[in-house]
């Protein structure tokens, strides 16, 4: 990793710089696959898996069987932990729900808005290295809850041609009854154009690789609704002399094994931090599983020394973390002060692995530096907002003129004339 001494606010922005996804060379891929799922359907989807996955699929749906064979497969243990967590992430969303809020803006004139769920809308969940059986109940806890009609969930099969055990288990447990076997960015087209057997849907949440990220924005140039743009994960832990090496270093890590472009940034007061922290990862990174994609994401990582607490914060806003960690004296102090971030975690006994799987806050968070304009996926997620109004013969009498001014100054003349009409008709003219 990288050491940066006290940087200069200039230097923020190349400090800020993410490893990048060349989306532009993506595109014409990417296209291709769409133009193909788009003519050829369930076809294309077949012999995308095949080329891709290393597997032919004659039904691309799961069965009822292979979700009862995948019950037997999840151990008790991995059932109980996804109960607790789907517990506590449905507990956090249900109570996102919002009441009615009727309001008289003026004698007989009153407007409220309704959140709505949205119809149909589709979900994906990576399969390959690490299979995501937590962001299905991330995704389709809230779609579910929000009152979405239709979730479609796709996920890539392995090379037996079946799905992660745990991710079907996730799936059946809320209540999401088709699951489609079929990944990447033909997964993304699938439920763009709809197909046999994908529904066409609305809005697209998940993460996956950048053929799936590419895919995604190429959706929108079709009518389609996206969580967020997103890219590879990332982490700033922000650390003083009160952290805990040890706790700051396997937080660092966690995000660094989720691929080789994620990027992990520590933050701290002094060098002597920087240095303990730096010692503590690489003990723990001889231990790792995923020691290859955590030591590549080392590599995109820095270490950055600020002194000054109101600077550092200044440096934490600009650059926007998907995740940030406060290991520091005053943390809560520190985290009312932030505002550019997808999710905060504060303390030393705040690990940022508590919101990726069971605290109740959703994972599915802003990453690149797009925590400055997004949030994190939520119940809203799922919703569409719409307003109602009802006036009375009352309240158009009161609010009519004003209404007639405004339209006749902008010289729409019709606008005028739908209430000058009803006006007359109330005065008897």
């Amino acid at each position: 990793m990288k050491i940066i001494v006290e940087p200069r606010v200039e230097d923020y922005e190349s400090l800020s710089k993410r490893p990048e996804l060349d989306l532009i060379s993506l595109e014409n891929s990417v296209m291709e696959v769409f133009n193909a799922v788009k003519q050829n359907g369930d076809e294309a989807l077949k012999a995308y898996t095949k080329k891709f996955d290393s597997v032919e699929i004659a039904n691309l749906l799961v069965s009822k069987a292979e979700i009862e064979e995948a019950n037997t497969l999840v151990s008790d243990e991995l059932k109980q932990a996804i109960e607790v967590a789907k517990n506590n992430i449905k507990k956090f969303h249900t109570a996102q729900k919002e009441n009615v809020l009727v309001v008289e803006t003026m004698p007989g004139v009153t407007c409220w808005r309704k959140s709505v769920g949205i119809e149909k809308v589709g979900i994906y969940i990576p399969g390959g290295t690490a299979p995501l059986f937590s962001t299905v109940l991330m995704l389709a806890i809230p779609a579910q809850l929000a009152g979405c009609k239709e979730i479609i969930l796709c996920t890539p099969p392995n090379k037996d041609g079946k799905i992660n055990p745990a991710i079907l288990y996730a799936t059946n447990l809320c209540g999401v009854k088709t699951i489609v076997k079929v990944g990447g960015a033909q997964a993304i087209a699938a439920m763009t154009f709809g197909t046999a057997s994908v529904l066409k849907v609305s809005k697209l949440f998940g993460p996956g690789n950048q053929y799936v990220t590419a895919a995604k924005q190429l959706a929108t140039r079709f009518g389609l609704a996206i969580d967020m743009p997103a890219g590879p994960s990332e982490v700033l832990v922000y650390a003083d002399e009160s952290c805990v090496p040890e706790f700051v270093a396997a937080d660092l890590l966690s995000q660094a094994e989720h691929g080789n472009d994620s990027q992990v940034i520590l933050l701290c007061t002094n060098d002597n931090i920087g240095k303990a922290v730096i010692n503590e990862t690489e003990k723990q990174l001889q231990e790792l599983k995923r020691k290859d994609f955590a030591s590549n994401s080392l590599e995109n990582s820095k270490v950055i020394i600020i002194s000054n607490e109101e600077n550092a914060i200044e440096f934490i806003n600009y650059y926007a973390p998907e995740h940030l960690i406060l290991a520091c004296n005053n943390a809560e102090q520190v985290a009312g002060q932030i505002r550019n971030a997808g999710s905060v975690f504060i303390g030393n006994y705040t690990p940022e692995s508590a919101g990726d799987y069971a605290s109740g806050t959703n994972h599915t968070l802003p990453t690149n530096g797009y925590a400055r304009n997004y949030s994190g996926v939520s119940l809203d997620s799922f919703v569409k907002k719409i307003t109602f109004q009802n006036i009375t013969q009352e309240g158009l009498k009161n609010i009519g003129k004003t209404i007639e001014v405004m339209a006749e100054a902008e010289s729409l003349t019709a606008h005028k004339n739908a209430v000058t009409v009803r006006l007359n008709k109330l005065n008897n003219v």
